[in-house]
Order: C-alpha cells, then structure tokens, then sequence
C-alpha cells in the first residue's frame, strides 16, 4: 500500500445506507447486558507512516468503528465462503429477540448436526437446558455448530426461519454482498453462503456494540459449574489474537473452502478500529497479522 496512506485516510468504509445503518442504536443495551469489558490501550507500534503491513490472506479490511474510515483493504469487497465468522451474525440476531436468561433446551439434532457436518462443538448434551447468555460462550468460544444450532432452532423458529432473519439483517446493515445459509458457516453442498471482508467488518462493528457480544468474544476461558438443568462445560477461545494488549476479539473461522479467517478488534485511545482477515493459508499468521494490523491502524490514526 505504498504511497497510498492519504487515498486511505479520505477514504470511507460505508455506503450511505450502511452508514446510516451504523449510527442506529442496537436496542440490546438494557440492564440484561449493560456491563461491557474495560479494554486497555492498543499500542502504537513504531511502523513506517507510509507502509502498512504485509497482508498474505487473498482480502483484508481494517476500519475506524465509529467514522467508517478505511484504513486499509485488500479485495474487500470479494465475494467468498467465511466459515465461523457466520457465527458472530448468529449472536447478534439471537440478541435482537431473547434475554440473556431466557433457557435453551439442547436436543439431539443439534449435537448430531454438528457430528455429521464435520463442525467444531462446544460438547453440548442432549437434554441439558442453559441460558442464552450462557450458549453465547458456547457458540464463539469454541465455535460451538451445536451451539449454533440450538439458537437458531429456537430463535428462528426453526433454522430455515433464523437463516431469513440473519439475511434480513444483513440487509439492515447495509451488507449487500452477503448471503448466510445456515447459522454455523459450515459448507452446505449446492448451496454456499458468502460475505466479504468489508461486510464483515460492518457487522463487527455493529455486533461490539452489544455488550454481551464484547464481553463474551474477549473472554479466553469460560466455565460453567454443574447447576440446575445442565452439567458443567468449559470452553476455550480459539482467538489467539485475546491476551494482546487493547484486543477485544471477535470470531476465527476456517474450512478448507474459505481457509484460515478472522475477525478482530482493538481499542486505542478511546477509538476502536475493526478488521477482517479471510482466506488466510497459515493459521497462525492471522493472528500476528491482525496485531500488526492494528497497531499500524492506531499509528496511522494518530496522524489524522
């Protein structure tokens, strides 16, 4: 991106109806919810105020939250599969409807759906009944499909219903180069869904405003103790990016069509700067990546 830093800088991430669509208040900032993480300051690294890093997934975008200013992008708007990041417009629409006290019961469909798809789980047990706020860690912790699964069915009702609602809202958020077609972002033969990285970017922003959906996706390990309805589960984040100063999270994803994907987030001097990296060959150079990512972002916002 050599010589490009000014283009960059004036450059915005939003189309008027996606920017509109950013200003809109989730609605889901009730008492339910209303404690969100305390993020610290993402530091500045001392990179070149003119080159941005090396960028190895087939696209890439990094964004201001809040003004929709394009810091960076890479064939941003290609359509392509994003495997789990599917999962953070699940917890978005779940949230858009239920409490996070309202109870799930986890039936056999939903752990077998995950078994035969070839999906990650979150070990859920049949006949186990557990909050939403509590499934949340299931779903985007360990990228639960049976967690995925078990919220759709509920929500939707049914996951036909729940994948129209997931549309509907792409839609709402001005994301017009998305199409889910199931809660999880596991390949469905003859029929595979697609998002960009800038539409995924969008949600992001929008899905960090709700603060559930922050608090969770920047927790690394989450236990549930055996209670009343359900035995007891732990689950692990799989964002490696979580530990690194000013990250916040949001969501990893990988099948072999889409390859090694990540969403991410950091905070720098009150500012929260989004990206997303897809297709990516080399797992863990998503993570190191996204760091470098961002602190480039931060230094480059402290020039604006």
């Amino acid at each position: 991106m050599r010589g490009t830093l000014n283009r960059m800088r004036n450059r915005k991430a939003f189309t008027t109806a996606a920017a509109g669509a950013l200003a809109l208040v989730t609605g889901l900032t009730g008492p339910a919810y209303a404690q969100a993480t305390t993020a610290t300051t993402f530091a500045a690294a001392p990179l070149s105020a003119t080159d941005s890093p090396a960028v190895y997934g087939k696209a890439a975008y990094l964004m201001d939250a809040a003004s929709g200013d394009v810091l960076f992008e890479k064939a941003g708007t290609e359509r392509m599969p994003i495997a789990s990041l599917t999962k953070t417009m699940t917890a978005y629409v779940v949230l858009k409807t239920a409490k996070p006290t309202d109870v799930v019961r986890i039936e056999r469909e939903d752990v077998k759906y995950a078994v035969d798809g070839g999906g990650t789980t979150a070990n859920l047990r049949p006949g186990d009944r557990i909050t939403v706020g509590q499934l949340l860690y299931g779903l985007l912790l360990p990228s639960g499909a049976d967690a995925a699964h078990a919220l759709a069915r509920t929500y939707g009702p049914g996951v036909p219903g729940f994948v129209a609602k997931m549309n509907a809202t792409a839609r709402e958020l001005g994301m017009n180069d998305t199409q889910y077609v199931n809660a999880d972002g596991l390949p469905m033969p003859g029929s595979d869904g697609y998002s960009t990285a800038r539409d995924q970017a969008v949600l992001a922003a929008k899905a960090l405003q709700v603060p559930l959906i922050k608090e969770v996706a920047g927790t690394r390990f989450h236990r549930l103790p055996a209670g009343d309805g359900h035995r007891s589960y732990s689950w692990r984040n799989t964002n490696r990016l979580l530990g690194t100063s000013g990250a916040v999270g949001l969501k990893t994803g990988f099948t072999r069509a889409a390859g090694y994907c990540l969403a991410f987030a950091g905070e720098s001097r009150g500012r929260l700067l989004v990206g997303v990296l897809l297709d990516e060959s080399v797992s863990s150079r998503r993570f190191s990546t996204a760091e470098n990512l961002l602190s480039w972002g931060a230094s480059v916002r402290q020039d604006l």
